[in-house]
C-alpha cells in the first residue's frame, strides 16, 4: 500500500474517533501541520434513512471546511470514499441505529472518509468501522494535463 494513503486512511481514521470537539479541533491542528486537512461529523440514526444523509453530510462538511473544492471531481470522491465506508458496516448496522462520527481527510490527490459507529438496538451495542479511499487530482494537477 502507498504510504501516503495509508497516512491519510489514518488520519481519517483517528478524526472519526475523537471523542470532543475540542480533541477534533487538536487533532486537525496538528495534521495542518502536516498539510493534511481534515474535518469531522457526527452522525445517528436508523441505518436505512442515514445512508443518503451520511454521504451528504460528508460533502457539505469537506466543502465547508475546504478540505476539497466545489468540483465535481472532489465531491465525487468524497461520496465514493463515504459511500464504501458506510458499505463496509452495512452487515452490523442493517435495520439497526448508528450513531458516532465521519472523518474526512486529504492531502494532495489521497482523500480518506472513515466512520467510527455504535451499532444497535437500546444498550446491546456493537462497533463497527468502515474505510474508504479515494484518488482525485487537485485543481492545479489537472489543469497542468490540459
Amino acid at each position: 500500500m502507498n504510504a501516503e494513503s495509508k497516512k491519510i486512511a489514518e488520519a481519517a481514521l483517528r478524526m472519526a474517533m475523537t471523542e470532543s470537539r475540542e480533541e477534533e479541533a487538536h487533532l486537525k491542528g496538528d495534521f495542518a501541520k502536516q498539510q493534511i486537512k481534515t474535518v469531522a461529523v457526527d452522525y445517528g440514526g436508523e441505518y436505512i434513512t442515514a445512508a443518503k444523509k451520511i454521504i451528504e453530510r460528508a460533502v457539505v462538511a469537506a466543502k465547508r471546511e475546504g478540505v476539497i473544492l466545489e468540483t465535481h471531481v472532489d465531491e465525487g470522491a468524497v461520496a465514493g470514499a463515504a459511500r464504501e465506508a458506510l458499505s463496509q458496516i452495512m452487515p452490523k448496522a442493517m435495520g439497526l441505529n448508528i450513531g458516532g462520527k465521519i472523518g474526512i481527510a486529504r492531502r494532495n490527490e489521497h482523500l480518506s472518509v472513515a466512520v467510527f459507529f455504535a451499532v444497535g438496538l437500546l444498550h446491546l451495542d456493537e462497533v463497527a468501522v468502515g474505510l474508504g479511499h479515494r484518488a482525485a487530482p487537485r485543481e492545479s494537477d489537472e489543469l497542468r494535463h490540459v
